[in-house]
């Protein structure tokens, strides 16, 4: 990995958790993060949030409200989670594309675990430049995977692109704790113990140590709000989550 503050040429430069790297670079480390850690990302998930993602995916799923006449992008979903949430609650065909092969495997597997193979499809694909057409889903949702993306604007241009006359952008991601005193406790918790536990059950420290950073990369919640605007999208909603760990944003093409 890459840790200077020194533009390349013929590139920009981009943040990879507090280090700055090229921006062509950026992509293929966090496939090289994700990959490291596919066996037991969801595990960790669990670990680190003592099974709370859980309820903030069950939130996301409630307010986007499947229906068997939608179709369904899931971008930065490989391991399934959310596609499998689409699913129970009654969703049409689902698309989950994700740039790490390692963990699209991961969501395979499980899809047959679940008996979910029907109508879910499985391809390899960055989110700025997505491999599906224009204006041909009814529902784009990007869970845990915006903040790890080089250029935030045009991923949710993509979303935009892909999105039918009337469809819906959802996105669930880490955003600013809101809540006096929460704040100084969970950036305790974030620094010192998360990476902890991710070297004991990965092996890999580091991978960890880049996702806590990664998270104070990311924009605010009013900030990400007037990014999704800028898109194109209207009545743009914000819902936080356990104080601002978390935050749903919404967003309509109209």
């Amino acid at each position: 990995m890459t840790n200077t503050d020194e533009k390349q040429p013929g590139q920009g430069t981009t943040h990879f958790g507090f280090k700055t790297v090229g921006e062509a670079e950026k992509a293929s480390m966090v496939r090289e993060v994700f990959d490291s850690v596919a066996p037991k990302y969801d595990l960790m998930n669990d670990l680190m949030s003592a099974g709370v993602h859980r309820l903030w995916k069950a939130s996301f799923l409630d307010w986007l409200r499947p229906r068997p006449d939608q179709t369904l992008l899931d971008v930065g979903g490989g391991t399934g989670d959310i596609a499998f949430g689409w699913k129970k609650r009654g969703g049409g065909p689902a698309l989950v594309c994700d740039i790490n092969k390692e963990m699209l495997a991961v969501g395979r597997d499980r899809s047959f675990d679940r008996n979910l193979v029907g109508d879910l499809s499985w391809v390899c694909g960055n989110a700025e430049t997505l491999p599906v057409d224009d204006r041909s889903v009814d529902r784009y949702t990007i869970a845990f995977c915006l903040r790890n993306v080089t250029h935030w604007d045009k991923a949710i241009a993509e979303a935009y692109r892909v999105l039918k006359p009337g469809g819906r952008f959802m996105c669930l991601e880490f955003s600013k704790v809101v809540v006096p005193g929460l704040k100084q406790f969970y950036d305790m918790y974030s620094f010192h113990v998360l990476p902890t536990v991710g070297q004991m059950v990965t092996g890999n420290r580091e991978a960890y140590q880049y996702l806590v950073e990664s998270i104070r990369k990311f924009p605010a919640q009013a900030e990400m709000a007037e990014m999704t605007r800028a898109a194109g999208f209207e009545r743009v909603e914000v819902r936080n989550l356990s104080g601002g760990i978390a935050a749903i944003h919404s967003g309509w093409r109209l």
